[in-house]
């Protein structure tokens, strides 16, 4: 019945088109004396959030949309900047008529509090030194970018979220955003992520860590007025790769295939897998900052949304829907992680929906399979929005 609805739904939509040239804007908050207390119980101030927004909040500002992204994206998530060859990073699900049709909803996203595109982290500038905070910047966690993020909501003047969705680390900001402030989202979607990391999450992130700071020119993490880690960094660019593919998504797109057929060179990037690993480890390092990664992934490391508390008492006082995506060949975040949050769900009578889908991208899939998301988004969506309008 559900798949027949999503059909029916799909073939009224008016073909996608694109949101074309948009705009990162900033906003800065948390000046002294009201820095924003953060988990470890250190203050932060000033913040800058860099976002943008798409599409147009409706009279009864009920149709803003949340979207958060994962450990390397950024504010950019749809349409086109001057210059640019390629669209922000989720454009085919972001626009007229797409899965987030901006015709319908207005949509924001936000580069995250200790990032390195627009928002306030290692790399900015330290009011109390003049110089970039380096290792001086606060330890965050996920809840605390969320803290960030509300101040960003509420100076947009939307008291309520038709939906706040994310893959991997951008769906565990939506699982905190309805833990933190269950008054303010109608719906959830939190595709391929987990209610916290395990061991060997946490072991994956912990070799790209050191892989950055064995790199000397790391420094200590005060690498700005020099040579930044590229190397370390570009390593651990490599293995985070690595973990968002599959052994069969490997296979179809490289083989074993050699650089012209034969043995050239000793230890150089001869396999096609090693010359894609270089290549997008080497463009990682132009707009990543190695800090920004190191603070970011163990950000990732400390997620547990139960936070000292059960998870039925978390979840028990949460009101929105779910829809909860999961990838059967996604082994950096296997599927029984995002069926603990169906599981828990249940428990605590929250209406919620899980699909798996049957893909051989791995973690990747969650930025790769548009046409199966828009099926189940567009659904999704419309019947909270309607079932939110009648409520208003």
């Amino acid at each position: 019945m559900t798949g027949m609805i999503v059909l029916e739904s799909l073939q009224k939509v008016k073909p996608a088109q694109s949101i074309g040239l948009v705009e990162t804007r900033y906003f800065t908050f948390a000046s002294f004396p009201d820095e924003l207390i953060l988990d470890s119980g250190e203050k932060l101030g000033p913040i800058t959030l860099a976002y943008e927004t798409y599409g147009r909040i409706n009279a009864e500002r009920s149709n803003a949309i949340l979207i958060l992204h994962a450990l390397s994206g950024d504010a950019h998530v749809a349409g086109f900047h001057i210059g640019d060859e390629k669209p922000g990073w989720w454009d085919e699900m972001i626009g007229p008529g797409k899965a987030f049709d901006t015709d319908k909803y207005y949509v924001i996203c936000s580069n995250v509090l200790g990032g390195c595109k627009g928002s306030t982290g290692p790399s900015s500038i330290n009011p109390a030194t003049n110089r970039p905070y380096g290792l001086d910047f606060p330890t965050i966690t996920i809840k605390d970018m969320v803290k960030a993020q509300k101040y960003l909501i509420d100076n947009l003047g939307i008291e309520k979220l038709l939906c706040v969705v994310g893959g991997s680390m951008g769906g565990m900001q939506a699982l905190q955003w309805a833990a933190s402030y269950p008054e303010m989202v109608r719906s959830v979607i939190p595709i391929a992520t987990t209610l916290k990391h395990s061991s060997q999450q946490i072991a994956f992130n912990e070799v790209g860590r050191q892989a950055i700071m064995a790199d000397p020119d790391w420094n200590g993490g005060n690498y700005y007025s020099g040579v930044p880690p590229s190397k370390g960094l570009a390593v651990a660019r490599m293995i985070g790769h690595i973990t968002y593919m599959s052994d069969t998504s490997m296979s179809e797109k490289f083989g074993r295939r050699i650089k012209d057929g034969k043995i050239q060179s000793r230890f150089g990037a001869e396999f096609e897998v090693e010359r894609y690993l270089h290549y997008h480890g080497d463009n990682f390092v132009k707009r990543f900052d190695a800090n920004s990664y190191l603070y970011i992934t163990k950000a990732l490391d400390y997620f547990d949304l139960s936070n000292g508390k059960t998870l039925f008492e978390v979840f028990k006082g949460i009101r929105a829907k779910f829809l909860i995506m999961a990838f059967k060949s996604d082994w950096l975040y296997p599927t029984y992680q995002s069926k603990e949050i169906l599981k828990i769900c249940k428990q605590a009578e929250i209406e919620a929906t899980y699909c798996e889908i049957n893909s051989t991208y791995g973690h990747d899939a969650f930025l790769l399979e548009i046409e199966e998301e828009t099926h189940l988004v567009k659904h999704f969506l419309k019947r909270v929005f309607n079932g939110y309008a009648v409520k208003i």
